[in-house]
């Protein structure tokens, strides 16, 4: 069963002065997406796609890094309100040297809806008012219940020299730092989300999205999830080297992984390493046909290349916007059967990623049925570039 050390813990950065109070991204943290991604970005935040949420602003000189302690709470009655029923596929429990966790109350299908969630609030990502005010603010407008979901959240970075009893403002915000992820143009809290731990490739097996229209965050099955088996998702750019991947997550989040990728053997540790090296190389190689550098028929080449080395790594992230770049790709050079074919799993796998009813579904169903209605149609040379099998 996939596991990881435990919970995640995001860290507040001081920001310049002349920066104001900020939330948004931390630019050594993952990408926002496959760099060869051709048309609209899909807002799938997980693996290389989870955004990481810091907030900076210019007089947190309360917060210094190690000067900190994880605070968390034990399990309370009011966790049921992060399961609702009994029809919940998850439940939360203390996971013994990982704080809390999300562990699967039945089995649970690849593609299948674990969670749908509105946040408890949202903040603008820019704000020029206090932090610490703003989400007093928020945290005012909430019931009883809500609160205590809230402050049952762990937190990282909190002063040791300050008693958290009496600086409940602090603890608020602490609170925040820690589990805010990005929700459109502001960040939320989402309290159930919040229990998802972290794992490596191959380890995590839930992906999350915001959807903007329905102001709500959904998370899917990436693969099928055996009853009893932890929930997680990765907070950092998984295609890493585990050193590099250990080192960012124990700076930005305050643990070591442990996850089923980073306890490898060393030497299936190290291959694990170059096939990811090989999968990066390869989305450089395919990114560098939108400047014209390589032709169609290779920019396909190295979509199947990284297919099959996520096949050999166990890395299904990301699959519906790579095959949607096949689409693009195959619709740019006119080749009707490509188009169809990539549009086709495109479907299959955004289905998995974020869900049967979501708009690139539609749209990919689309392309499906009319490849020539691609809005990449014919700007680049006719040209038969294939499908996932050569012929």
């Amino acid at each position: 069963m996939p596991d990881a050390r435990r919970r995640k813990t995001r860290t507040g950065t001081p920001g310049s002065r002349n920066q104001g109070n900020t939330l948004g991204k931390n630019t050594d943290g993952p990408s926002t997406g496959p760099k060869a991604t051709f048309g609209k970005p899909t807002l799938l935040i997980s693996a290389a796609l989870t955004g990481i949420i810091i907030f900076l602003y210019a007089w947190s000189g309360h917060f210094k890094p190690g000067d900190s302690t994880i605070q968390e709470s034990p399990l309370k009655k009011h966790e049921a309100y992060l399961t609702h029923d009994a029809t919940s596929p998850f439940f939360v429990t203390d996971l013994p040297g990982r704080g809390k966790g999300l562990l699967a109350s039945r089995d649970i299908k690849q593609g299948e809806r674990v969670l749908r969630e509105k946040p408890l609030f949202v903040v603008p990502r820019q704000i020029s008012s206090s932090p610490t005010a703003l989400i007093a603010e928020s945290l005012g407008e909430l019931n009883q219940d809500e609160q205590d979901a809230f402050f049952n959240l762990s937190y990282v970075h909190f002063p040791q020299h300050l008693d958290p009893t009496k600086h409940r403002d602090q603890v608020a915000l602490a609170i925040f730092q820690t589990n805010a992820v990005a929700a459109g143009d502001g960040v939320g809290i989402f309290p159930r989300m919040a229990r998802i731990n972290h794992g490596c490739s191959s380890a995590f097996n839930v992906v999350y999205t915001w959807r903007e229209k329905e102001e709500a965050l959904y998370v899917h099955a990436l693969k099928p999830i055996s009853k009893g088996e932890e929930l997680l998702t990765s907070y950092t750019n998984s295609k890493r080297s585990r050193h590099h991947r250990r080192a960012f997550l124990a700076e930005h989040y305050g643990f070591e992984c442990e996850c089923s990728v980073c306890s490898l053997p060393k030497e299936e540790s190290e291959a694990s390493d170059e096939r990811l090296e090989a999968i990066s190389e390869a989305y450089e190689r395919l990114a560098s046909w939108g400047q014209g550098r390589i032709n169609g028929a290779d920019a396909i080449a190295h979509v199947r290349k990284i297919w099959q080395l996520e096949d050999e790594e166990g890395y299904w992230s990301e699959r519906g916007r790579l095959a949607a770049d096949g689409a693009w790709v195959a619709a740019a050079h006119s080749d009707v059967a490509a188009t169809r074919e990539w549009a086709q799993i495109a479907v299959e796998w955004y289905s998995y990623e974020v869900g049967a009813d979501s708009e690139q579904v539609e749209e990919m169903r689309q392309v499906a049925l009319q490849p020539e209605g691609h809005s990449a149609w014919g700007t680049h040379r006719r040209l038969d570039v294939g499908g996932m099998y050569p012929v």
